[in-house]
């Protein structure tokens, strides 16, 4: 059906300034028909499109968790005495019949997925219809890294973030920190990265302090008890995280699992590492810059942990407690791996990463006001990295130039 309506689409068709959306829907449910006629063509079953897919099936333990946790959350705060927050998503759900039990997985599963979904449709909605817009101007293709992009940034958001705010941060997130440059492959900046940025910095009420975390009423809750991320408790306290004293009971096979009050796909540090080994063993994603991540956190972490400080507790945090609070797995497995923004020499991956994990632990500690880090951190060295990259391709045409100018 769709080979018959082609010549529409083609130069020369009534319908020809709209091919890339005919064109997006027949490479996404069919392989393309063109094939190389000689032998002298490299071929590499690794196109954009099973690259992008592989990220989006290395994600899906994360987006699974994000909709049981989500849900997980509110209830266990409204089993403290919170009230079920007032809206839509909430009548929703009560339509199902479901109370607010936390031991109940499939009563948390379908709370969380009424607050995750929206969010994502969203996404999908208001991004994919400007990426087809600068396609349809541009007269290109629709590159398929929208579909990880669109679910990158959901992931990044509390539950609660309206759903305007959504729409127009992927607005702005796919316009100012990708299509200006050019479109897919040209960027500088993670478009996701970019897009919640312009949030934290436009809106912060709703995408900081202790109340977008969780999908309910805190206002409501008991003197003492408290809706704030593992990270921001630390920022205030770091004994209060390490030896679980006040109201926090989450121990670090906690934070590390997930079960813990933050962004609705960063809290689970076990689903990034099976994501990071579905990207490292398909080659999707690169070890060396995770690695050089870990290696930048543990270099940072020792050292304030040597230091010391009166007045600041965040330098006693250790390496082991800085990699399961906040976005650090997260951000290390999918946001720094990014293969446009990131740096593509192997060593310059590894200074890449190191630079990254140094930065987050720097932001954390020296700066408590903002104890997450890794957002900035990422985008920082997003602007460093083809800088990186031109010393070590110089490097390299200086050694080739020597080794055949000898020869």
């Amino acid at each position: 059906m769709l080979d018959k309506l082609a010549h529409s689409f083609e130069k020369g068709g009534k319908h020809e300034k709209l091919y890339p959306l005919y064109e997006a829907a027949d490479t996404f449910l069919y392989t393309p028909p063109d094939v190389a006629k000689r032998d002298s063509h490299v071929r590499d079953a690794l196109d954009l499109k099973r690259m992008m897919t592989t990220v989006v099936i290395a994600l899906l333990p994360c987006v699974l968790f994000a909709m049981y946790n989500a849900g997980l959350q509110a209830h266990l705060m409204i089993a403290k005495g919170a009230a079920p927050l007032d809206n839509w998503q909430t009548a929703v759900y009560q339509m199902f019949g479901f109370g607010f039990d936390p031991a109940n997985i499939l009563a948390c599963f379908l709370h969380g997925a009424i607050y995750f979904l929206p969010v994502y449709i969203i996404t999908m909605a208001i991004g994919g219809n400007c990426e087809a817009l600068f396609s349809v101007v541009r007269k290109h293709e629709i590159n398929e890294g929208f579909l990880v992009t669109g679910l990158l940034f959901p992931l990044t958001l509390p539950p609660t973030i309206p759903l305007w705010q959504v729409a127009l941060g992927i607005a702005f997130g796919v316009v100012i920190g990708k299509e200006v440059f050019g479109g897919t492959g040209m960027n500088v900046l993670n478009p996701a990265l970019t897009a919640r940025a312009f949030l934290f910095f436009a809106y912060p009420a709703q995408i900081s302090g202790d109340q977008p975390w969780v999908a309910a009423n805190l206002a409501t809750l008991p003197q003492g008890v408290s809706g704030a991320t593992a990270l921001g408790r630390a920022a205030m306290d770091p004994n209060q995280v390490i030896n679980h004293t006040g109201d926090w009971t989450a121990t670090w096979w906690d934070c590390f699992v997930g079960t813990i009050p933050g962004s609705m796909g960063e809290t689970s540090t076990l689903c990034c590492l099976i994501g990071a080994a579905v990207l490292i063993i398909t080659k999707v994603g690169s070890w060396r810059t995770m690695l050089g991540v870990v290696l930048g956190t543990l270099a940072l972490s020792s050292m304030f942990n040597a230091i010391g400080s009166q007045t600041n507790q965040l330098f006693s945090l250790p390496f082991e407690w800085h990699v399961v609070l906040g976005g650090w797995a997260f951000g290390t497995v999918f946001m720094a791996t990014d293969p446009v923004s990131s740096a593509f020499t192997d060593t310059g991956k590894l200074i890449y990463g190191f630079g990254i994990g140094a930065l987050v632990v720097l932001v954390r500690v020296v700066n408590p006001a903002y104890p997450e880090g890794m957002m900035l951190a990422i985008l920082f060295m997003n602007m460093f990295a083809p800088l990186i990259d031109h010393f070590f391709v110089q490097a390299n045409i200086k050694r080739r130039l020597a080794r055949y100018g000898a020869a």
